[in-house]
């Protein structure tokens, strides 16, 4: 179903639709609506909302002064007289750093699923994948690898088995939207009361992957063989699925910025922080270091040198210091632990 497509829902049917969860209640003026961000286009955003006798309505509305923060696509809003008058308490927010050192960027709000689609037949990014991975965990969403195009290629298990090294714990499905191929199981990550994004560059396929899932025919263009094009997709929207979930598709992105917590650090790279912990001296910068685990994991192959190229330029980039920082998180967790056990 297309966004602001003017079908009337029934009066419980149009929020939930638009996916609101069983447990969210947010309260507001009874004279004003509720609704949903489907698109952003600077001082104005394109809206669906339940009306006060329980019709949808949709349409451009301008911003009012005084917002304690500009809206993005998939953010809760009232709605009065077409204007957005408040924006609701955010459950979740994906971010990436503003390209000129201000806050960061919300791209988006409220999402539960952040599906990070790679194409098979594309040299696999190591980097991108693991930033876009901490970016979905930092969020506070469930980050799932769909790859893309496999009807392609061969050794699609094996491209799979790849991804699987860099972030082994993180659920990976293999699609293809020619064979329909893992389309179901896609569909079955997004019921009613969820709400997913896609992320990827330019060439992986999201769109492709939103035709397949909904049968819609979204503008697409051609782009070359190693992946370079004009982004088939050009604005923030957001599909109500038959499913009963919600997709918000954005634009492809390239190589972000690491925003992400400590708790998604440890997430990612403990494999990393373990073996950093077995090094011989504390103070070890992995380098030319005698004693060094992370070193000998790298060399042996155990450890790949582009996660690890990643992780110290994560540690080197913070506060922390690069041969503390595992101990530093390890005593955390364990007075985590503690409280937990005392409490």
């Amino acid at each position: 179903m297309e966004p602001g497509s003017g079908d009337q829902l029934s009066a419980s049917s149009v929020l939930e639709s638009l996916g609101l969860g069983a447990d969210e209640d947010f309260s507001h003026d009874e004279a004003a609506c509720l609704g949903r961000v489907v698109i952003m286009h600077g001082a104005s955003a394109n809206v669906i909302w339940q009306e006060c006798d329980g019709s949808e309505g949709s349409g451009l509305c301008s911003l009012a002064k005084g917002l304690a923060k500009t809206p993005v696509a998939g953010d809760w809003v009232v709605v009065l007289e077409r204007r957005i008058v408040d924006v609701m308490v955010r459950r979740s927010e994906l971010r990436r750093p503003h390209p000129y050192g201000r806050d960061p960027q919300v791209m988006a709000a409220n999402v539960d699923v952040v599906m990070i689609v790679i194409a098979v037949n594309l040299d696999l990014n190591q980097r991108l994948l693991e930033r876009l991975t901490m970016m979905a965990l930092d969020s506070g969403a469930t980050p799932v690898v769909v790859v893309t195009k496999v009807d392609g290629t061969e050794d699609a298990d094996a491209f799979c088995t790849q991804v699987k090294e860099h972030i082994p714990d993180v659920r990976v499905v293999l699609t293809s939207s020619l064979t329909k191929e893992g389309i179901d199981e896609v569909r079955g990550l997004l019921p009613a009361g969820v709400t997913a994004v896609m992320l990827g560059s330019s060439g992986a396929g999201k769109t492709s992957l939103l035709n397949a899932l909904e049968g819609i025919d979204e503008l697409t263009r051609s782009v070359s063989r190693g992946g370079e094009g004009r982004h088939a997709t050009s604005t923030r929207k957001l599909y109500r699925l038959a499913s009963g979930g919600v997709l918000l598709d954005i634009p492809g992105i390239r190589l972000p910025e690491i925003v992400a917590d400590q708790h998604s650090l440890e997430q990612v790279f403990d494999d990393v922080d373990e073996l950093a912990l077995r090094c011989r001296f504390r103070n070890c910068h992995h380098e030319s270091d005698d004693g060094c685990a992370v070193r000998a994991a790298v060399d042996s192959g155990a450890l790949a040198a582009s996660r690890f190229e990643l992780w110290r330029g994560v540690h080197e980039g913070a506060t922390t210091d690069l041969a503390d920082a595992p101990r530093d998180r390890r005593r955390a967790r364990e007075a985590l632990r503690g409280s937990d056990e005392k409490a």
